[in-house]
Order: C-alpha cells, then structure tokens, then sequence
C-alpha cells in the first residue's frame, strides 16, 4: 500500500485527498477530537482578533483625524464679511479633574449660520449642546463643581460626527457677548473670531522625525511578534496525540510524505477555523469600542475596519504560516509505524544555528549605529527585520535552554521531580508556551530602554517651578477696581492658600504723541504688584514698602527699559497700535528715588522687566488694556482647590485661563505615540494571558489520563497542582532570563542606532519582569480549577 500511497500521492488529485483527509482527522474523534480542534481554534482566533486590530490601526487614525479636520474652525485668511451664515467663535477650553474638555462659545451672525458637524441647529445665548460622555460626566454625583462651571442649560447632544471619539468631552454654547475683534488701532478689542465655515484647517502634519519613527517601527514589531510566536505555538496544539495518529496511518501503508500533508491538512483546517473565530471574535468585541477608553483614546466600532490589503494578509499568512510550522516541527521527529521516535532518548539541540538568528539581526542593524537621529530617514523594513531577528533568535535560544538546564536536575520534593521530568520528556511543549512571554518581555525592556535614552530629546526642564505657585490665572480686566477684585476673588477661593496678583501693561516715552511714526517706537512693560508678589519677581535688595517702584533690564536683551523710562522721567501709558499715534497721552512720572534691581526667575519660568510698581506709587486705573496674572498656591489637603480656582476664573471672565504649572515639558508626538504604546501592550498583554491559559489548558488535557492514573494510585491532589505549577514557574524563569539578557542587548543596538548614552532603567527591567511572572501566576491559578475536574476518576474512560 505504501507505493500505492506514494503514486496517488504524487499527483493533484492525490495531495487534495490527502489534506482532504487531515480535515477529516480534525472534524473527527468523538469529543477528543473536537475538544483539539476547538482548541486550535481558540489559540489562533485569539491572534488573529489582535492582527485584525492591528491593521486597523490606520483606519482608526485616519477616521479621528478626518471627524477633527471636520470641524477645525482655524481661520488665517482675512475675516469674512458679516452675511446670514457667519459665526463668530471664541474658545472655551477647560479641564476637570485631568480630563480635557473641548469648549466652543458661538454666536450666530445672521438666520442661516454654519453648523459645527454633529450639531443640528445653533444653540441659544445660554445655551448648549453637549456630547454624549460630557453629558454623563455632569450627571454624576461628583461633578457639581463642573455644572457650576458650564452654568448652561443643555439643549441638544453632538452627533458621532462631531466628535473624534465617543469618549471625546465636548461642548458647543450659545453667548451674547461674544464680540468681534478688531484690527489696526482696535486689535485689542473683541473677544471672538468670525468664521464662513467649519473644516478646512491644516491637513498636514509634521514628520515625525527618525528618532520618533524608529520608536514606531518598534513598537509595532515588539508588539506584534508576541502575537505571531502564540499564533505559531496554537497550531501544534495536540501534537503529541496527532504524531500518535499519524504513527498509526503509518501501520497501515502511507509512507512518510502523506503523513506531512495529513498534518498539514489537519493544521489548515485549525487554521481556517481559527481565522473564523478571530473574524467573529473581532466583530464581536468591536461593537463595545464606544464603552473602552485607553489612555485617553477611543473610537467608534465603526472606525476599526482593517484595510482590504491588511486583511488579506492576516487571512493568507495565517493558513501559511499554520502549515510551514506544523511541516518544520515533523522535520524534528520520524512517525515511524510503531510509534514516534521522539518518545525515545534524543540527541540534544545544536546552539550554532540558534545564535545565528540573532547575529544575522546584530548585522542588519549595526550599519545603522549613529545613523538615526531627528532629520534622518529610517528604513523601516532593514529595522524591522533586524528587531524581529533578534526576538527570534531568543524564542529559538529558549528550548535549547530550557533542555539545558533541565535535563541537569535531579531528585528534590514529588512535585519538583513531576514537573522536571515532564520537562525533560518534552521540553519543546514547555519552550513553546512561554516564548511569546520571552519575545514580549525582551521587547518591551528594549523599549523601554530606547525611551529612556531619548525621552531627554523629547521631555525638557519647563523652567517652572510647582513648589512656588501651583496655578497662574489670566483674565482681561478695564479698571484698577476690576484688577483689585480678581485678585481678591482668587485669594478666597477654597482651597487656596495665597494668591499673587500683579497687573500688567506696557508704556512708551512721553514725546510719542509728537513724533510723525511710531514704527520703531520703543515700549516697555509695566507691572503693578504688592511686595509679596513682587518678592517672587525681582531681587529687591534693601526692602519693599508700599510705594516703592523699582526698573529692571530685560534679562534677554530684547528690549531697553531705558529707552523708555528713567527716574524722574515721564512715561506714557497710551501705546499705539499702528504706525501712528493715536488718543488722549496717559502720562505718569517714575519717581526719582526708583531703585535698579534683576529679576529673578518667576514660578510661572518668565522674567519680568520693566517697570515694577507697587499699588500705592501707580494707580492701575492709568494702564490701558491691562491684564491681570494670579500666581496661587493651593493648599495639598484641598483635593478640589484647581477646580474651584477654574470656576473662580469663569465667573471673572468667561475666556479667563488657568494652567497648572507643571517641571517638565513633553513633545506631543512623543506622548502620543507613548499613550500609543501603553494601548498596545495592554492588549498584547491580554493575549499573553489568554494564551498562557489556553496552552496550559491544551497540555493538561494531553495528561488527563496521566493525572486520573496517579489519583487513583493515591498521589495528593496538592503534590499534583505544585507540579503544575513548578512546570510553569521553570520555563517561564528560564524565559524571563532570557528575555532581561536580549532585552538588553536589543536595547544597547538601538540606542547606539540615535547615539545615546548606554543607560538602561533597571527598575523598568523589574517591573516588566514583575509583570509577566505575575501574568503567568494568574494564568496558573485559573488552571487549577480544571485540573481538580481532570483528576476525577472518569478521567480512566477511554474511547
């Protein structure tokens, strides 16, 4: 039957047969069959949803991005002409608690006025229309201090279209005072923007720069590749049952060749059913897009649609990928009529190619070393195979240390003796289920490493300092007595501590008014504040007492404030705003006893120069448009005292501003792409669990039989789950050091690849490592409830 075998087998009819067959031996065997098969299934389902997630990505991007250019209200042309459709606009931004909320104030100039995308007609003076997840923040129990803040009456609910994400916080509201600005001699006055139409801001973005593309590439490998190894791991689940089967297909006359195409019919049709169950998977878990939030990201189930082109990648590389792996691991066996020979004593595993896999990556990076820096072009590809080479390399290292360490040890407790010598017996099983854990772990301390060692390009001192003032407040005020009441507004504010309030404007020599131009007029700022806020702004040398007035060189060289104003000198407070003087001279005289002193660093990082007055030598009623800045310190124990303040600043005025003064500054792009990478591991890591377990699940199947045999001997259900559990815990440390080790390396190369510093975070290097033993103890705690049901005595039955 062999050569008859070997003829058929030859021809196309022959190999579908065969496949054919292996389908049958994967829809067949009763509940044991079924059980392997749905197995299979589950493991691959679980990596395609993610892939299919992952060639989402750019759609999900494009559809944010779309729905924001939409609605972009920038303006850099000359404003329209009032007509029915103009609008005018002013933003109101503001923040709750460390969520961002988008605000627009608007007001319609005429009957027919353009509409914000999503939203169906104008909200009224008091009015707004709000989105769906603003809506529920305000309608929870903690938000009072935000209601008091949007003091409107909601009117309406912002479509999808309008926002770029269903967790987006946004408003839209109506309001009368909205005037608008003027220009030239007027530019001061006003308050709002008119606009023709919504859309049609700036569609280009920035490049991202090579060190900032080299981060991407990465992390898409690092993230993804875990998913590939499980992927490659699912297919061989039960595959010691399947060489069983294959060995008695071998009894009765198929030689060796139609054994593979058997087994790799059998893995297809794994595979096959594994893509429709990530498909559903996929399909399923995207409807509840609109009630996941992750890091501040979230989009429509609708925008995660893979592209045509990805898809189809996920849907042939899968099948492919099943197959080359189920026809590579059958090299490293012989199904023999009698049996397989890997249950017999095997030769060990030969390290030379394993290191060749990670050398050749070492070879395909290192012409990058100092290449990569901010205006440098990366190849993607020679990165990206490179960084896959090297985690290969490590997944390929791993069983050859696993069988190299194991197979030394001998004696200790039953339950240690169990799991080394399950070990020992199979040792690519064991190998095979934590090194998507390996790849994960190593690539994500390389990651981290290369974040560490640009984050200094990308996260810079701000010049701030929060331990002086916590809060700056800025709002426009006409009076001296408008001045006097914000400061006075703030210092009662719950929650806070101090408030130092100064008042600011600008001044010019007492001739402009003569002079033909004031093109080249020189101007000079004039601040006015008590001492304690002065004390925080200049180096007052002998004393402040009210009535004291102190000059102060600007400290970047910029401006001259003796060009403008000297003791006994006069200075006028009426500043033009085109090239010609224009009103009635606001003119004031510095006092000739005003005192030279530096300025000194402020809370807020600025360096105030000018003229530095206190309430009682310039009365703040001179100044022409002045604004006013509070620095505060809040009080620690107060945990609303920032939102208090915010509201205190909207009741001053509606476009009044308050920033938190933060030590550091971070470059967008690089958080963005951070939050980027924290999505992405969150759901890589999810996988990692799932598939810990279901492998887990897989291979105490494959030892049913074993377990219920040794129960019914009298062996201790407590020696059998430390068993379980000592097999888990060995790999998984042999694994993790595997993984700090080429974590490492892989993160020397790439920060040599920018020229950074060799400096690696070893509290980073622990946590990750943390993380996953701490992943693959849960993974075996959920096991051992199926393992008490496997060690039943029905466990005997066979079929």
């Amino acid at each position: 039957m062999s050569s008859e075998s070997t003829a058929r087998g030859g021809t196309l009819s022959g190999w579908f047969r065969d496949v054919g067959l292996g389908f049958r031996f994967a829809t067949t065997g009763g509940r044991e069959g079924w059980t392997r098969t749905l197995l299979t299934a589950v493991g691959v389902g679980l990596g395609v949803a993610l892939l299919l997630v992952a060639a989402s990505v750019p759609a999900m991007l494009g559809a944010r991005s779309d729905r924001g250019y939409d609605r972009d209200y920038s303006w850099f042309k000359e404003p329209p002409k009032v007509t029915a459709s103009t609008v005018l606009y002013a933003e109101a931004n503001t923040t709750f608690h460390d969520d961002d909320i988008r605000g627009l104030l608007l007001k319609a100039d005429g009957d027919r006025p353009v509409l914000p995308p999503g939203v169906t007609s104008m909200p009224a003076n008091g009015e707004m229309v709000i989105s769906p997840a603003l809506k529920r923040l305000l309608d929870r129990p903690g938000s009072k201090l935000l209601r008091d803040r949007l003091d409107y009456r909601v009117s309406g609910v912002i479509g999808d279209k309008g926002l770029v994400g269903p967790a987006e916080l946004a408003y839209y509201a109506g309001s009368d005072k909205l005037v608008a600005r003027g220009t030239g001699q007027n530019a001061n006055t006003g308050n709002a923007t008119r606009i023709a139409y919504f859309g049609g801001g700036s569609v280009k973005s920035e490049p991202l720069g090579g060190i900032l593309s080299l981060l991407v590439v990465i992390i898409f490998v690092v993230l993804l590749l875990p998913v590939a190894v499980f992927i490659g791991s699912a297919v061989r689940f039960g595959g010691e049952r399947r060489d069983r089967r294959l060995a008695a297909l071998r009894l009765v006359g198929a030689d060796s060749r139609m054994t593979r195409r058997v087994a790799a019919g059998e893995a297809l049709f794994g595979s096959l059913l594994g893509l429709a169950v990530g498909a559903a998977l996929f399909l399923g878990t995207r409807q509840f897009a609109n009630d996941v939030t992750l890091y501040d990201i979230s989009v429509y189930p609708s925008d995660i649609t893979p592209g045509a082109g990805l898809a189809l990648l996920v849907a042939l590389a899968v099948p492919g990928a099943a197959v080359a792996v189920t026809l590579l691991a059958m090299r490293g066996i012989a199904v023999e009529p009698l049996g397989v020979v890997r249950n017999a004593t095997t030769r060990r595993r030969r390290l030379w190619w394993r290191l060749l896999i990670p050398l050749a990556g070492v070879g395909l990076l290192a012409p990058l070393f100092g290449a990569i820096n901010n205006d440098s072009h990366v190849n993607s590809f020679q990165v990206a195979t490179g960084t896959i080479l090297l985690l290969v390399g490590l997944t390929a290292l791993l069983p050859w240390m696993v069988e190299a360490v194991v197979g030394r040890l001998r004696g200790g407790p039953v339950p240690w003796q169990l799991a080394t010598r399950r070990i020992q017996l199979n040792s690519s099983a064991s190998a095979r289920m934590v090194s998507g854990v390996t790849a994960a772990v190593a690539g994500a301390i390389a990651l981290q490493t290369l974040f560490t060692g640009v984050q200094s390009d990308f996260v810079t001192d701000s010049g701030k300092d929060p331990h002086r003032a916590q809060l700056v407040a800025t709002t426009q005020v006409r009076t001296g007595a408008e001045a006097h009441r914000a400061e006075q507004a703030f210092a009662a504010t719950p929650g806070v501590r101090a408030a130092l309030g100064m008042v600011s404007s600008y001044a010019v020599p007492a001739d402009a008014s003569t002079r033909k131009s004031t093109t080249d007029l020189p101007t000079a700022p004039v601040l006015v504040a008590d001492c304690a806020t002065l004390r925080e702004l200049i180096t007052v040398g002998d004393g402040c007492a009210d009535g004291d007035v102190f000059l102060a060189d600007d400290p970047y060289d910029y401006g001259d404030v003796d060009a403008v104003a000297r003791p006994g000198r006069a200075i006028d407070f009426n500043m033009p705003m085109e090239d010609h003087y224009a009103g009635t001279p606001r003119l004031w005289t510095v006092p000739a006893n005003a005192r030279r002193v530096t300025s000194r660093v402020s809370p807020d990082g600025g360096q105030e120069w000018g003229v530095l007055a206190t309430p009682g030598a310039l009365d703040v009623a001179l100044l022409r448009d002045p604004d006013v800045k509070v620095l505060l310190r809040t009080d620690p124990q107060a945990p609303d005292a920032v939102e208090q303040a915010r509201n205190t600043a909207v009741r001053l005025d509606a476009f009044g501003d308050i920033y938190q003064l933060q030590g550091t500054n971070e470059d967008r792009k690089f958080a963005t792409i951070r939050r980027g990478l924290l999505v992405g591991a969150a759901a890589t890591l999810a996988l990692i669990g799932a598939s810990l377990l279901v492998s887990m699940l897989e291979q105490l199947r494959e030892r049913r039989k074993l377990l219920a045999v040794l129960v019914a001997f009298g062996t201790r259900r407590s020696v059998l789950g430390l068993s379980v559990l000592w097999q888990t815990a060995l790999p998984v440390a042999l694994g993790l050091v595997l993984a700090v080790a080429g974590g490492v390396g892989l993160g020397s190369a790439l920060l040599k690849m920018v020229g950074a510093p060799l400096h690696f975070a070893w509290g980073s290097v622990a946590t990750m490592s943390g993380i996953a033993a701490g992943v693959v103890l849960l993974v075996t705690l959920l096991s051992l409830p199926p393992l008490w049901r496997m060690m039943r005595p029905d466990g005997l039955r066979t079929e």
